[in-house]
């Protein structure tokens, strides 16, 4: 049997932690990976040594070889779709049956180890979800994991629709409001159900009105959180030096224009539900909704040549990507005494040395826990004996 029945017996640890009392940020380290019939691998597992100085976790292989497989496999263990941003579907191994778990270990720092799980079961749909042996949900992970990723498609952020930005942006706010999760997992489903009832003709006016003052509730709370983590980002990147260039981050949107107005949060709820109920005829034929936190963008500037990131060099782009996620990753040390688990695939292929160097150095002082991949062994030697170097061959680990 594959999916999470197979991996049940790992992550049940202690059953009752979704309902009890540990709700702190985001853990140090995974201590243990393990996934069955996932993407190339049958079944692997992968113990890491939590207590290495810095917590570098490098995978080196060849092309092809799974080490991307192992970055989206942590990445599923927070909410949404993980780094591949792919349907559960995808992500079975072809001999397996359709079914396909990952569950991890996860140290938070107090002793107390954590089990997560995440998988589908064989010739299901759902994916389900597992805290210490205990059914949950998405939202629930935030609670135990946050996780940043860099990967090679996303050098295009800055080019591509805003949908990517969104999705970027909101894994950051994650690892400082752990509710941040919910409130976009419960708009993003309020606003498919007003978008079918729309669409069908079927809605009447109580239960779109319903559905309506729910997202904006949750829109209101969301445009707040981001706003708000952009305001101390911004603080925290003023006078940075270095080989990495400086960005300036900005929320552009109706809402969040209303909120920049001085407008009290109550008032943006009501606006915005005035604006949705307006808007019922126009959203019907065109789907979605023409207001709300899903059409707003963050925007970046290249702060020492004034420009948008868009226009900005391509390796410039993939620079200021490291600078807000290295900055992310400092004021969640300062503030919340731990650091979320980095995923950063492929991120020293084209980096010269001096960038490379500067990066190792700000990641080891970060003190958490960060995953690299890359295929040529000699680009990692810098970090010596401070990390943790694994072999992935043919979907196996060496």
């Amino acid at each position: 049997m594959t999916g999470l029945a197979t991996l049940s017996p790992m992550i049940e640890r202690q059953g009752g932690a979704v309902a009890g009392a540990r709700h702190g940020g985001a853990p140090l380290a995974l201590s243990r990976l393990t996934v069955t019939d996932f993407r190339c691998y049958g079944r692997a597992r992968l113990d890491l040594d939590t207590g290495l100085d810095g917590g570098m976790v490098i995978l080196t292989g060849p092309n092809g070889a799974g080490k991307t497989n192992l970055l989206e496999a942590v990445s599923l263990l927070t909410p949404g779709k993980g780094l591949r941003g792919a349907r559960s579907q995808e992500i079975a191994r072809s001999a397996g049956g359709g079914g396909w778990g990952v569950a991890a270990e996860i140290d938070p720092g107090d002793g107390v180890p954590v089990g997560l799980g995440t998988g589908v079961e064989p010739g299901g749909e759902r994916r389900a979800v597992r805290v210490d042996g205990e059914n949950a949900s998405q939202a629930d992970l935030a609670r135990y994991l946050a996780a940043v990723w860099l990967t090679p498609q996303m050098d295009r952020l800055f080019l591509d629709g805003p949908g990517g930005r969104r999705r970027f942006f909101d894994r950051l706010v994650y690892g400082f409001d752990t509710s941040h999760a919910g409130r976009v997992l419960q708009y993003e489903k309020a606003l498919r159900e007003r978008s079918r009832l729309l669409r069908e003709g079927q809605g009447d006016a109580v239960w779109l009105g319903a559905l309506e003052t729910q997202m904006a509730e949750r829109g209101v709370a969301i445009a707040a959180a981001r706003r708000e983590l952009i305001r101390r980002l911004n603080a925290a990147l003023v006078g940075r030096g270095g080989p990495f260039p400086v960005p300036h981050l900005a929320l552009t949107g109706e809402l969040e224009g209303w909120l920049d107005d001085g407008m009290k949060a109550a008032d943006v709820e009501d606006r915005l539900i005035e604006s949705l109920a307006g808007s019922r005829a126009a959203d019907a034929e065109t789907g979605g909704a023409s207001a709300g936190p899903h059409r707003s963008d963050v925007s970046v500037t290249h702060v020492a040549k004034q420009v948008p990131a868009a226009i900005a060099s391509t390796g410039e782009q993939k620079a200021l990507l490291i600078s807000i996620v290295i900055a992310q990753a400092e004021l969640a040390v300062a503030e919340q005494g731990r650091c979320p688990v980095l995923l950063l695939d492929e991120i020293s292929a084209h980096l010269d040395e001096d960038r490379r160097a500067h990066l190792y150095a700000a990641l080891k002082a970060l003190g958490g826990q960060v995953w690299m991949t890359g295929t040529d062994l000699s680009l990692f030697e810098a970090l010596g004996g401070d990390a943790q170097f694994i072999r992935i061959e043919d979907g196996r680990i060496g």
